[in-house]
């Protein structure tokens, strides 16, 4: 290790990598793993609660609209498989998941492997919790499941430190600068240079990378946890993740009763919102909104409101992600994961971008090149 340089360890990185949620922890992770030199950059302090990645619990699934995503989705079950190994912890619980659509427009929702097109009987028969009724028919994903978020980001900033990874919070990039050689980043604790800087800013992307401001939307999610008296019917094997698609409304998920905490249900459609600020508190109108959908379609979750949530998505058109480097910049790779959809796919996108820093080829992700979301096609 070379002499200390304006706060950092060393005068020269292999990857700086920036934001600590679970896109940047897990590349941190990865490329430390394999032998980088990694400085790991978070803006505000660890564990903070203005971004996407905190909460407790996230949902996994195979099901998907389009075949294009399965191989992902397979390297994300098989990523998560390996975090368990490394960190000996327990972080993904199957619990199977339905997901629910009117009746006629069930063609455009989720399919997968091992997925099972039902109607609202034989969900009634999988998640006696789940009422949807007759107007909605569903896919069954028993492969589904729930992710210990928390758990999750504490697992990997373990193995992160293990692997010599050098984090530095509350250290937010000021700006940075690119040539044949690498990438220079400037913050208040002085410059750091490396051969490649890895960009997992969440909704702070389009302020690092201006080229995406006119291409991703910040927006408000609100998410709250309904106490019962039937707790178990609220549960696993009662309850898995879910989700219904409610003409008029929009996409409520939900997460069942887990680890001491109750049901959890979000509506993934808010206002825009501003990521310079922090998150509002959870309004009267919000939290009556979820109620409502909880009181409509979980009868059993018959309590108060024990706790809320409100956090952020980062929308991109055709709710895609841009994961590589950028077309005019080859040493600055971005993982602009977002859409709403992205935490299950945490350590695949961190392999995904220790391949590319390391020049591996990854055909699977032409997909999701970052040039796609900027010139869309």
């Amino acid at each position: 290790m070379s002499e200390r340089v304006e706060g950092f360890a060393s005068d020269g990185y292999d990857a700086i990598v920036v934001g600590a949620g679970v896109h940047g922890s897990s590349a941190a992770w990865r490329l430390a793993a394999r032998g980088a030199r990694v400085l790991h950059l978070e803006q505000f302090e660890a564990g903070h609660a203005r971004g996407s990645s905190h909460g407790p619990t996230r949902m996994i699934r195979r099901a998907y609209p389009s075949d294009v995503w399965d191989g992902l989705v397979d390297r994300a079950y098989a990523a998560w498989d390996l975090l368990e190994a490394e960190s000996g912890r327990e972080l993904v619980t199957r619990t199977g998941g339905l997901y629910a659509r009117p009746v006629g427009e069930e063609a455009a929702g989720l399919r997968g492997p091992d997925c099972e097109p039902v109607d609202f009987k034989r969900a009634a028969e999988i998640f006696p919790g789940l009422s949807l009724g007759p107007e909605f028919g569903a896919v069954f994903d028993p492969n589904a499941g729930v992710i210990d978020a928390a758990g999750s980001l504490t697992a990997l900033a373990d193995l992160a430190r293990a692997h010599g990874v050098e984090r530095h919070d509350g250290t937010p990039v000021l700006s940075f600068a690119s040539d044949a050689t690498g990438v220079t980043v400037r913050t208040p604790k002085g410059s750091a240079k490396a051969a490649h800087l890895v960009i997992c800013a969440g909704p702070w992307t389009a302020g690092l990378l201006p080229e995406f401001t006119d291409v991703l939307r910040v927006i408000r999610i609100v998410n709250i946890h309904v106490a019962s008296a039937n707790e178990p019917l609220l549960a696993p094997p009662s309850l898995g993740s879910f989700s219904v698609d409610v003409p008029g409304i929009g996409l409520m998920y939900g997460i069942p009763a887990f680890d001491g905490k109750a049901v959890k249900v979000g509506l993934d459609l808010g206002p825009d919102d501003d990521p310079a600020a922090s998150p509002a508190p959870v309004t009267a109108e919000e939290r009556e909104t979820l109620h409502a959908l909880v009181r409509r379609f979980l009868p059993a979750a018959d309590g108060p409101i024990t706790e809320d949530l409100a956090c952020r998505y980062t929308m991109a058109p055709r709710n895609r992600f841009a994961i590589g480097p950028l077309p005019t910049r080859p040493h600055v790779l971005v993982a602009a994961a977002c859409s709403g959809h992205a935490f299950k796919f945490g350590p695949a996108i961190g392999e995904a971008l220790a391949d590319l820093v390391q020049g591996a080829p990854r055909p699977d992700l032409a997909f999701l090149q970052p040039s796609h979301m900027l010139r869309p096609v």
